[in-house]
């Protein structure tokens, strides 16, 4: 009895041991990784990153395993369009982006006059990317980087993003004891990719250090960005429409890769049952989107669909998804209405 007790013990402690090894990274690292941050590292110092920076940020670097699921499993790719925006969009999340703009309105309506940029998008891209700074990942981005950049699926991204992040610690851009974000590698509010912040951050409040973390400096920033872009103020996102079934498949845009056959919008009218009741601008230049179409198993090919204008695919430049571009813009409608 006494034997199978201590054998007992000797199995939960195994299984703890396991459990906390492969959170820490022991078990999740292998050969074939560290041999690639051997390579890794010389391809950063030939790019132009100091030794001194290279050795010391990637000598802690870890493979995550984790990483690579996140990867393979985004609610962009399995959850269906009304589902994924009504989680994102909800009155509760209304509710705390109107509590965060009345408490920084004076910078937040300086930056939407210099900007150009709507409050209520501003407010939309942080609720949707970290529900206003309360989830702003608690990952080493660097090993998530690299995680990514060893595997294959998006291995060239992820290694220019990863050189480009070391880069900005080289450079003093970026402190490199606050590289904690998501699992992609994103960072701050609004959630910038390595390239995003060094095209387009800004040190808003001119303190010497680019905080996108903080409401000056990540709201500044997200504003440049989405003006730099070339979205356009007070311009519509989309439309929802009801197809005729007699619309040709090649208008029918399920991927957010490449919008093709755009056209004025009074072109489609032919193919939109609920054309008269829409009120917009008839000039203005469109796609359709069926976003549910080669995604969801057993969809209607016709259902949901949305014109789409060139502000939609604005935000599909921050990321490219059908349906966080729609959460986003509803999201933005939502707080007009209340703001």
């Amino acid at each position: 009895m006494l034997v199978k007790k201590m054998l007992k013990n000797l199995i939960s402690i195994y299984i703890l041991l396991i459990l906390t090894f492969s959170q820490t990274g022991v078990f999740a690292s292998n050969p074939e990784f560290n041999e690639w941050v051997k390579k890794f590292k010389i391809e950063a110092i030939n790019s132009g990153v100091s030794k001194q920076v290279v050795d010391e940020i990637m000598s802690e670097v870890i493979f995550l395993p984790k990483v690579i699921k996140y990867d393979r499993f985004q609610p962009e790719f399995y959850e269906d369009t009304f589902t994924y925006i009504k989680k994102r969009t909800n009155r509760n999340k209304v509710k705390k982006g109107i509590v965060l703009y009345k408490k920084e309105k004076l910078i937040i309506d300086k930056i939407e006059k210099e900007f150009l940029i709507e409050k209520e998008l501003l407010l939309a891209l942080m609720g949707i990317e970290t529900n206003f700074g309360k989830y702003l990942g608690k990952m080493d981005i660097v090993s998530s980087l690299a995680t990514l950049s060893f595997d294959q699926r998006r291995s060239e991204f992820f290694t220019k993003e990863l050189i480009i992040l070391l880069k900005l610690v080289d450079r003093q851009i970026i402190n490199k004891n606050i590289l904690f974000g998501s699992w992609a590698g994103a960072f701050g509010n609004f959630q910038f990719m390595p390239r995003t912040i060094k095209d387009y951050a800004i040190d808003y409040n001119k303190n010497t250090t680019i905080e996108l973390k903080k409401t000056e400096d990540s709201f500044a920033s997200a504003a440049n960005y989405l003006n730099k872009i070339g979205w356009k103020k007070n311009i519509p996102c989309f439309t929802r429409v009801e197809l005729n079934k007699d619309i040709p498949n090649k208008y029918l845009n399920a991927s957010a890769r490449n919008i093709k056959n755009k056209k004025k919008v009074k072109y489609f009218k032919k193919y939109i049952k609920n054309y008269n009741n829409l009120k917009i601008n008839e000039n203005l230049e469109a796609a359709i989107i069926t976003p549910d179409k080669d995604i969801i198993p057993g969809s209607n090919t016709y259902t949901p669909a949305f014109l789409i204008y060139s502000n939609y695919e604005k935000i599909l430049n921050w990321n490219r998804s059908l349906r966080f571009a729609l959460a986003v813009c509803t999201l933005k409608n939502n707080f007009k209405n209340e703001i």
